[in-house]
C-alpha cells in the first residue's frame, strides 16, 4: 500500500529590509496593526497570514533586527493610487517583535501622529 509522501514544513521566506531615512520608515510602518508592522515593497507573491522572516537594519544603525512575522495585507500591482506593489507583515507578540516596534516608534518619535500618506493608507 503506497502511502502519500511525508509532508515537509514550509520554511517562511526571509525578507530584507535596510530603510535609512526616516520618511522612508514613516511610510512602511504600520502602527494600526496589533504588535506593530512594515510594509515591504515585493513583487513577490504572498497570501494573508503566510510566515515570514524579517531581517531589518534601520537607519545609520548597524544591527539588523531579526523579526518572525505574519503577512497581514498585501497591495497589488496595479493598485489605486499608484501605491507599491508589496506586503505588509506584522510584528509577533513576542520578544523581537517589541524590540522592532519600539526602536521604530523611537526613531519616529513625534512624527507617528502625521497625516502623511503612507505605502498602506
Amino acid at each position: 500500500m503506497n502511502q502519500p509522501p511525508a509532508s515537509r514544513p514550509v520554511r517562511p521566506s526571509v525578507l530584507s529590509l535596510n530603510i535609512n531615512s526616516k520618511s522612508a520608515l514613516y511610510a512602511a510602518y504600520m502602527p494600526w496593526i496589533a504588535n506593530g508592522g512594515l510594509f515591504l515593497p515585493t513583487s513577490k507573491h504572498y497570501a494573508l497570514g503566510d510566515d515570514v522572516f524579517l531581517m531589518m537594519q534601520l537607519m545609520d544603525d548597524p544591527a539588523k533586527y531579526p523579526v518572525a512575522g505574519k503577512v497581514v495585507w498585501i497591495t497589488p500591482a496595479g493598485a489605486q493610487r499608484n501605491k507599491a506593489q508589496g506586503v505588509g507583515v506584522q510584528f509577533p507578540a513576542d520578544e523581537t517583535g517589541k524590540a522592532a516596534r519600539i526602536k521604530i516608534e523611537q526613531i519616529l518619535g513625534g512624527h507617528l501622529g502625521s497625516n502623511r500618506p503612507t505605502h498602506t493608507l
